[in-house]
């Protein structure tokens, strides 16, 4: 041992052993720490669990029978609002005949014409179009004439319009109707 001392060159090539023991399992651990990789921003804000799979059959067949109801009940609320416009036209004309002009009452209905007017040829795939009409009526009598005329026809284009289907008849007799209406609206409320 007393050898070992006094050759500083054993002593230090013992020292350097005995720390490279120690610092080894260091170097091991140093080399194996995980560099992680910066995610895109999306990845940051979705967690993993969340990715879409793809719809079994039966959610697929779920999701066709709903778009099927709704497709049904928005063509059931067309052909309501057809069978409205027409009754309130026949109304207001009705009511036209008895007084010889429109009351307020008339007026609201009127309104109500064209929000239903507009509902049709919203659903028909239209949408605002100013129309010229080729024969515009001249007095509150002619006009009457044709707002009956147009919400019987418009009701009944609706009804043989089938679902799922763009009617560039239904928009053009929609906008015709929606024209007269505005019509109506300048002419004197008295015949």
């Amino acid at each position: 041992m007393a050898d070992s001392l006094s050759n500083p060159a054993a002593t230090l090539s013992k020292a350097l052993i005995v720390i490279s023991l120690i610092a080894s399992p260091l170097n091991l651990a140093a080399g194996q720490t995980v560099v992680r990789k910066q995610r895109p921003p999306t990845e940051l804000t979705k967690p993993e669990d969340d990715k879409e799979e793809p719809l079994t059959v039966v959610e697929e067949e779920m999701r066709a029978k709903r778009a099927i109801k709704e497709a049904d009940r928005e063509y059931q609320e067309n052909l309501d609002r057809a069978r409205d416009l027409s009754s309130l036209g026949v109304a207001i004309v009705t009511s036209f005949k008895q007084k010889n002009g429109l009351d307020r009452d008339d007026i609201k209905k009127l309104d109500k014409v064209e929000k239903l007017a507009k509902g049709i040829r919203r659903a028909a795939g239209g949408s605002e179009d100013k129309v010229e009409m080729e024969q515009a009526p001249k007095d509150l009598t002619s006009a009457m004439e044709m707002l009956s005329d147009l919400s019987q026809s418009l009701k009944e284009k609706v009804e043989k319009t089938p679902k799922h289907v763009i009617s560039a008849c239904v928009i053009d007799e929609a906008n015709v109707l929606l024209e007269l209406i505005r019509i109506l609206r300048a002419l004197p409320a008295k015949v």
